[in-house]
């Protein structure tokens, strides 16, 4: 734990996972989150917010998909914890990045996970403290479909090879 920033940002999950994982280079907030939570280039922890509705699950899924990237299942998300670090190098209006939507975006570099530690987040940068226990998945995570198993099934469905 020492080796952890004592400053971090909470970003909602799987978007936290994307960050940790190496996959996301950009992480997006709006001009007065940038401005209001005194954000500048620093090494952060990254803190994977205690909210993930199935919505929020469902588009950055999609958006990840779109870009290559498999999302894990939302019960397999880590949430309510610091998950890893990472260095803001920039705070850029526009980048190449597919990650960034923008209106704002903290460039990130070295970004790596870290065994969780239970933690309550706040807006902006903040300074963390571990305490608390991890939070058990959601109803609706726990009885998230399989994709891959439904699409074999309508493949099997709608392509049969017996022309029924």
């Amino acid at each position: 734990m020492t080796d952890l920033p004592a400053i971090a940002l909470s970003v909602r999950q799987p978007w936290a996972w994307a960050i940790v994982t190496g996959f996301k280079d950009i992480e997006n907030r709006s001009r007065a989150a940038v401005s209001k939570g005194d954000m500048r280039p620093r090494p952060i922890a990254i803190h994977a917010a205690l909210g993930m509705t199935r919505a929020e699950y469902e588009d950055a899924a999609d958006t990840m998909a779109r870009i290559g990237v498999t999302c894990p299942r939302p019960d397999d998300l880590i949430r309510g914890a610091i998950v890893g670090a990472a260095t803001v190098t920039a705070i850029v209006d526009r980048h190449p990045s597919p990650w960034f939507f923008g209106p704002r975006g903290l460039v990130l570099a070295n970004a790596r996970a870290v065994t969780p530690i239970p933690a309550a987040g706040k807006l902006g940068y903040f300074e963390w403290h571990a305490g608390g226990m991890l939070p058990p998945p959601l109803p609706w995570m726990r009885t998230w479909p399989n994709r891959a198993a439904q699409a074999l099934v309508l493949d099997i469905l709608f392509n049969r090879e017996d022309g029924r």
